[in-house]
């Protein structure tokens, strides 16, 4: 088995993020198969919009409105939009949470 490439926090970020699109899109999104750093929202999970703004509130209400997935996707074009992974996401977070706690601390 090779080793995750990704960071711990990472991984953990992943983990959550795994957990919201669960809720969000249901347990069918399991048949999918694994979610890993390379799945893509589009292509792989088919996410419709409403899953996207419900996967929004999920990730204010864990992380506060430092994670604005709304935001983010405002500085894509659709083509990046569609492409976009859940590794991308979760570096995103790792990276505003920490910011934020940088400013914080």
């Amino acid at each position: 088995m090779a080793a995750d490439p990704a960071p711990r926090h990472i991984r953990a970020i992943l983990e959550e993020i795994t957990g919201m699109l669960v809720q969000v899109a249901g347990d069918e999104l399991l048949v999918v198969g694994e979610i890993t750093p390379a799945t893509t929202f589009n292509d792989d999970l088919a996410l419709e919009s409403i899953e996207f703004v419900a996967l929004a509130e999920l990730l204010q209400q864990r992380y506060g409105t430092t994670v604005d997935l709304l935001g983010y996707l405002a500085e894509k074009d659709l083509d990046q939009i569609l492409a976009m992974t859940v590794g991308e996401l979760a570096t995103h977070i790792a990276r505003v949470t920490a910011a934020d706690q940088a400013h914080a601390g």
